[in-house]
């Protein structure tokens, strides 16, 4: 996944994003509310963790800016506000979940695992599509009922396309997501090629089919 942390204070901010880096997650952070309108208005996000008390304005700024744009990002509010007026405003303006402050770090990632599988893939744990079988708790892929073994990269593109399937997905934007801010210090997108060649031989090998269309100076199509 690819995570937005809006938190201000730093001590928490650094230790969610230690704690879903190290799940394999892709974070960015942003310690106040102009940063993170920033960050909105660049890129893409799989999930927003958004505190709502923050030093320059109110979290709820985020949820209504993605309502007025059109933005369809997850988000999970963590807030330390517990009344239920906090937590009504919130979920009636956008947000798809609240936690309050202080909680585990365990809940925090099943709550947050239940949104984006809810919204991407219909809350199942298990995602078919055509001869593709994917555990999504066990990140186990197969085709035709046999195992392949995929790297990182090769998982969270394959999910991603699947995410995407039908859709037109330029380089840059695959670059976005599974690089996060990286991806401004990349010269070419050339790595995209290599990681999309053995993906499909892998996927190709097991099923005998190309799923992905090249769309000649755009991107990829998952098909």
């Amino acid at each position: 996944m690819k995570l937005l942390i809006v938190e201000d204070e730093q001590t928490l901010r650094d230790t969610i994003e230690k704690y879903f880096t190290e799940e394999g997650s892709i974070c960015e952070v942003a310690e106040n509310l102009k940063t993170a309108l920033k960050k909105i208005a660049v890129y893409e996000y799989d999930c927003i963790l958004l505190d709502i008390g923050l030093p320059d304005g109110d979290g709820f700024a985020i949820l209504e800016y993605l309502r007025a744009s059109g933005k369809n990002e997850c988000v999970l509010i963590i807030s330390a506000r517990n009344s239920l007026d906090d937590k009504i405003k919130g979920l009636n303006i956008g947000a798809d979940d609240y936690i309050t402050k202080p909680f585990h770090l365990a809940e925090l990632k099943a709550r947050l695992m239940a949104i984006v599988r809810r919204k991407t893939f219909g809350s199942n744990n298990i995602l078919t599509y055509n001869e593709i079988s994917i555990d999504l708790l066990g990140r186990n892929v197969m085709v035709n009922d046999k195992v392949t073994v995929l790297t990182k990269k090769e998982y969270d593109m394959l999910l991603y396309f699947i995410a995407n399937k039908g859709k037109v997905i330029s380089k840059n934007a695959i670059a976005e997501h599974l690089w996060g801010d990286e991806m401004d210090m990349l010269d070419s997108f050339d790595f995209i090629y290599t990681h999309i060649k053995n993906l499909r031989k892998k996927l190709m090998e097991l099923s005998g089919k190309d799923f992905f269309a090249t769309i000649y100076g755009i991107g990829y199509k998952f098909v």
